[in-house]
């Protein structure tokens, strides 16, 4: 059985799972920790014997052994030792309910940090490693670990209960749970590591939490116009997934994607709701990322999408969100509108916490389309790239790119 394939089927399971275990046993911190050591058994179980019918089952029933193995060692609490023996582990059919909402709120519990609910949301209900949280948020590993294990246990010190909250307490968290989600996504299409630049399987999960807090979304709320941003966001981008990956596994650029297979389902879709948000509600960061992703959807080629209206989004995104990452994107724009040698001279003002990989990216396509040779800048992203198929396809891009200057 492909190892990729377990680890995918892991990845989607283990959120779930661990919400199960938590509405279960009404302890995050053990029923996270439970889940991880069942996952790790999985690991080594399920490449010899298969996948079972339900992966999110047998990750319970074992995380539940772990747990009610755990409260009778526990000398120390006697009363959960007397009623773990008349416990059992949960049967498959007990999975069904889907408490993943209830899991990410509690993981925003206003109690924690902001510091610290994103990466533990990130861990538990994205299902991340801690290498790709800290990627993701610019972070140490070690950081990030540290941040993980104190927001677990400041959950368990504030007593926060395994259920959804009051209408009245959804709002405080809502900045944090869309943050999350808008991450999980980014992983789905660009992967921090891996094999594999894309996991659609991440892309689902992201869609499918984000549908079900629009559901839960009052349309008298504020909140629902970034929910319906965020939503709009992830349609738009799964609609380019048919053409984003070529036969041998490497990424297609924008430019170069063939829009005939892009789903004009899902850009019809994300393109309701993102008038919806902009008719009815306050603007925000989502809904402005949502209107750039809807630009380039209805271009008919790269060359002829709107690059004025983009630069004006991201204008807006750098009042918003400012940040490298929103300055980076602008100047791809701003390349298309005023030219690469401005651009260029643009990147070399830009904060130095950029992201190498993702400046010396932006670097080479400046420089490939001023005219000069990228091939140093794409060897230098190539060398910082932490995903297989990206590293590989920015060397094989410097190979041709040498290749070419020296013809």
């Amino acid at each position: 059985m492909p190892e990729g394939l377990v680890t995918a089927t892991l990845r989607a399971a283990i959120p779930r799972a661990i919400a199960v275990v938590a509405r279960r046993w009404g302890d995050f911190h053990d029923a996270e920790d439970a889940v991880q050591e069942a996952a790790l058994s999985a690991s080594r179980v399920w490449p010899g014997d298969g996948l079972p019918e339900s992966p999110v089952a047998w990750i319970v029933v074992a995380a539940s052994r772990r747990m009610i193995d755990a409260i009778r060692a526990d000398q120390s609490r006697r009363a959960r030792e007397l009623r773990a023996t008349a416990l059992e582990p949960l049967e498959p059919e007990t999975v069904h309910r889907d408490d993943t909402l209830a899991l990410l709120l509690m993981c925003c519990h206003p109690s924690l940090e902001p510091g610290a609910q994103l990466p533990l949301t990130l861990r538990a209900v994205g299902g991340l490693t801690t290498r790709e949280i800290a990627r993701g948020l610019m972070l140490r590993e070690s950081t990030v670990a540290q941040r993980i294990s104190r927001a677990k246990a400041t959950i368990r010190r504030a007593g926060a209960r395994f259920a959804l909250p009051e209408p009245s307490e959804v709002a405080s968290r809502i900045p944090t749970v869309l943050d999350v989600i808008g991450l999980i996504h980014t992983e789905s299409h660009s992967a921090t590591e891996g094999v594999s630049i894309a996991r659609p399987g991440l892309a689902d999960e992201a869609l499918r939490i984000g549908r079900e807090l629009l559901r839960h979304a009052p349309r008298d709320a504020p909140w629902r116009g970034e929910v319906l941003g965020l939503v709009a966001l992830m349609l738009l981008t799964n609609a380019r997934e048919p053409a984003r990956i070529d036969p041998t596994g490497l990424p297609i650029p924008l430019a170069e994607q063939d829009r005939r297979l892009w789903r004009r389902d899902l850009i019809a879709e994300g393109d309701g709701l993102l008038r919806e948000a902009l008719a009815d509600y306050p603007l925000g960061v989502f809904q402005v990322r949502a209107a750039i992703a809807g630009v380039h959807a209805a271009a008919p080629s790269y060359a002829a999408t709107d690059w004025r209206e983009v630069v004006g989004l991201y204008d807006l995104m750098r009042v918003l969100a400012p940040g490298p990452v929103t300055e980076l994107a602008r100047l791809v724009a701003v390349a298309e509108l005023d030219g690469a040698e401005s651009a260029l001279l643009a990147l070399e003002r830009l904060d130095q916490d950029a992201p190498v990989a993702r400046v010396a990216a932006v670097r080479a396509h400046l420089l490939a389309q001023a005219g000069h040779d990228p091939s140093a800048a794409l060897r230098e992203a190539a060398a910082a790239a932490t995903n297989a198929a990206e590293r590989r396809w920015f060397a094989q891009r410097a190979v041709a790119q040498g290749t070419h200057a020296g013809g």
